[in-house]
């Protein structure tokens, strides 16, 4: 029996893409860049399984493309990518890997809410640029962390293990998005209105997938509701906030700093006026990026890719509802 014809996206951590050669026919993209359009689109002309990372985007028209496919698997929670209800309509189950990134994310956010708070790379600048004289009452004074009030907008998975962190320095907590009781009794997170969270925290870190309903859902209007002195930290998706908006409301010092991982477009131009800032802080998308968690993402898309391609239920499916009533 032939092989099922695979193509991954990209090399995975460790090379572990290439434990999939003994079970498939495995092609992968050797550059470190996404493939190019016209290469994903040649790549899946004779596919059955498809492993993408959150920079391919799998649409109506690449699936036209790609009349054999049985399965997408996105090394990544979010599948914003992905036209997930046009591989529904095919009835091609699309996993991706939940779970293993949620410490990496977590200790990301909270990194990035202390590093704005006491302007670590402000102060880093000045020690490099010789402007260091000597101590002085003034020098580099940032924001304490400890009993500040902490605004979580999406207590999920994430969400919460943020919380959990965010208790170790006794911050007071308050979240906003579907409720989740049990998370509330572990965390003592309280519920309020997006608008009461905006105005009453000091740290606001988004954790909520991209969508219709969460595009721009820190917006102009969002960013006056909060105070001059808090701080905003995204590691969720770039798209969640406006960032031309997120421009405009530093420069004018309302809120007093960013601090984010992901930005909309990705990647983010070396001329984009929010790096002229001193209160932004602006990653490349490293929220998952150790050793061990990539490491795991990478064999759960395998995992999934390997369910599909058997006629398997997938360990993480985002529509399970392909594989009919669960027996």
């Amino acid at each position: 029996m032939p092989k099922p014809k695979v193509f991954v996206a990209r090399a995975l951590p460790g090379d572990l893409h290439l434990t999939l050669a003994d079970a498939t026919e495995l092609d992968f993209w050797k550059d470190e860049l996404p493939p190019p359009r016209e290469a994903l689109v040649r790549a899946v002309a004779q596919a059955e399984g498809l492993l993408t990372l959150i920079t391919d985007r799998v649409d109506e028209e690449l699936l036209r493309h790609a009349p054999r496919l049985r399965v997408v698997s996105n090394m990544g929670v979010g599948v914003d990518n992905i036209d997930v209800a046009a591989c529904s309509a095919r009835r091609i189950p699309v996993g991706n890997t939940p779970g293993v990134l949620t410490d990496a994310t977590a200790d990301l956010a909270f990194a990035l809410l202390l590093a704005a708070a006491r302007r670590l790379p402000e102060a880093a600048e000045l020690v490099r640029a010789g402007r260091w004289g000597t101590w002085y009452p003034n020098l580099m004074l940032g924001r304490d962390v400890h009993g500040s009030t902490l605004g979580i907008v999406g207590l999920g998975k994430i969400g919460q293990a943020v919380a959990q962190r965010a208790r170790g320095f006794g911050m007071r907590l308050l979240y906003t998005g579907r409720p989740n009781p049990e998370a509330e009794a572990q965390t003592g997170a309280r519920l309020v209105s997006k608008e009461a969270l905006l105005a009453d925290s000091d740290f606001v870190s988004l954790h909520v997938p991209l969508n219709a309903k969460t595009r721009h859902y820190i917006g102009a209007e969002e960013l006056r509701l909060m105070k001059p002195t808090a701080i905003l930290i995204n590691t969720a998706r770039g798209a969640v906030v406006d960032q031309r908006a997120l421009l405009e409301a530093l420069v004018r010092g309302r809120p007093g700093g960013a601090a984010i991982d992901v930005t909309d477009p990705e990647p983010m131009s070396p001329d984009d006026p929010l790096l002229k800032l001193p209160n932004a802080i602006v990653l490349p998308h490293v929220g998952s990026a150790t050793d061990q968690t990539r490491a795991k993402m990478a064999q759960l898309a395998i995992d999934n890719l390997l369910a599909g391609l058997a006629g398997q239920r997938l360990a993480h499916c985002v529509n399970p509802e392909v594989f009919g009533p669960a027996t």
